[in-house]
């Protein structure tokens, strides 16, 4: 963590290297971080990015003692997701859904291009956030009444709850939370989905029963999530490939920015993609890519996927593109055009 009131110390690799006076790829082949009595990162220890306290750094490289860091808890340190999670006793998958609270979305500081959280502000979202042990205490929610907990921290506490018992059933997420049985199902569906899609990543050998079986998930609860995270490793594949269009369309002046598309997953059984074309000159309001039948147009900016599973027909603004599935980005562009 960075100690309070010492932000103005970081330093990443990169500014060591350039202390040393070599480019960051030599300084990394050598390593010098890594000698002995080089002081420790301030940044977590499974951080992608090392930061340092340059204080410490200066010292060293001097031949002078090293100071050590603050060793009391101050509310105005600073911790990166890692270290915001274990505070809160969750994962960091949970940390970040739970991020995006405005109170944290607030609060975050970036050091050394890592964002960062100060201890107070996530102590004061411990203390203001439904807690397990509050769920369990309230019996399960009420007939008549809405979602006990808000509905953009229910993915979160959900994982919690799965991480702590893979068995987890909608049942028992809806006693612990206080939220719609739908909601409880809706949430453990698309979580299992998820983790179940990670795991055929890391070990491709395995099918979608097989991974959610050694993740220790009932085969009586799965079928749905299963089915889904099939969907899910289809949308993770086409990604690159919805990316590459998204900058085509940027490139062609269609897109004030070059943003990511917005995946959906409808039914949890096939992949769609919108891009809004928000540019005056833009041929369309906004571009849809359909896994069965590649790419169309859309005559709204707001709503561009329709419900249903039936592809909706020609007119009105829509027009739908030659080129096969997977067009190349260019063809893309040039089919928009014609």
């Amino acid at each position: 963590m960075i100690r309070a009131g010492r932000q103005h110390l970081v330093r990443t690799l990169a500014d060591l290297a350039a202390q040393r006076g070599v480019g960051i790829d030599r300084y990394t082949r050598l390593k010098p971080y890594e000698a002995a009595g080089f002081p420790a990162p301030v940044s977590s220890k499974e951080s992608r990015t090392r930061l340092y306290d340059g204080e410490q750094v200066d010292a060293y490289l001097m031949g002078k003692p090293v100071p050590p860091l603050p060793e009391v808890e101050d509310d105005g340190d600073l911790l990166d997701r890692r270290e915001c999670a274990a505070l809160l006793g969750v994962s960091p998958r949970s940390w970040d859904v739970y991020k995006n609270d405005p109170a944290l979305t607030e609060a975050r500081v970036e050091a050394g291009g890592v964002d960062h959280w100060p201890r107070r502000a996530v102590k004061a979202f411990q203390a203001a956030r439904p807690g397990r042990d509050a769920a369990a205490t309230r019996g399960g929610r009420p007939t008549r009444t809405g979602d006990q907990v808000p509905r953009d921290q229910v993915p979160a506490l959900t994982a919690e709850l799965l991480d702590a018992d893979p068995t987890i059933s909608a049942a028992t997420v809806t006693a612990r939370l206080g939220v719609h049985r739908d909601t409880a199902q809706q949430a453990l569906i698309r979580l299992r989905a998820d983790r179940i899609a990670g795991h055929i990543e890391n070990h491709p050998t395995l099918t979608p029963a097989e991974a959610a079986a050694q993740l220790g998930y009932p085969a009586g609860q799965v079928r749905r999530a299963t089915a889904r995270a099939g969907t899910v490793l289809r949308a993770r594949r086409a990604a690159p490939y919805l990316a590459d269009v998204a900058t085509a369309l940027h490139r062609a002046g269609w897109t004030t920015e070059q943003a990511a598309p917005d995946v959906q997953l409808p039914g949890d059984d096939r992949v769609v993609a919108a891009l809004v074309l928000d540019c005056d000159q833009a041929p369309a309001p906004a571009l849809v890519w359909d896994e069965r039948y590649g790419w169309r147009t859309a005559a709204s900016r707001r709503h561009p996927i329709t419900k249903g599973a039936v592809p909706p027909s020609e007119g009105g603004g829509v027009r739908y593109l030659t080129g096969g599935i997977t067009p190349p980005p260019g063809d893309v562009v040039a089919a928009l055009t014609s």
